[in-house]
């Protein structure tokens, strides 16, 4: 295999760990996050607005994580900053 083949596979192997991996957590917070403010409405149904407001705040928030993931993800397909120092390498620049 030549090094660009290897940086191919090495780009596209770990866009997939960091989505797979980055995407655990937020997810299992997101259920947490849901299953804590269900209950809490069932206690203090009083209550629905202002915790429905902060329930989405902090959703938001945990899948901001996620996004960030898919970005570092999406960087290192399609934008990876070794596929210049392979290309001027076989290009002899």
């Amino acid at each position: 295999m030549d090094s660009m083949t290897v940086i191919a596979v090495a780009s596209i192997v770990t866009a997939g760990a960091t989505m797979g991996l980055g995407s655990i957590a937020p997810a299992l917070g997101e259920g947490r996050a849901v299953s804590t403010a269900l209950s809490s409405l069932a206690q203090q149904p009083d209550a629905s607005s202002t915790i429905t407001r902060t329930l989405f705040v902090g959703l938001a928030m945990i899948e901001s994580i996620a996004i960030y993931c898919l970005v570092i993800s999406m960087i290192l397909i399609f934008a990876n900053p070794f596929w210049h120092q392979v290309i001027d390498k076989a290009t002899g620049k």
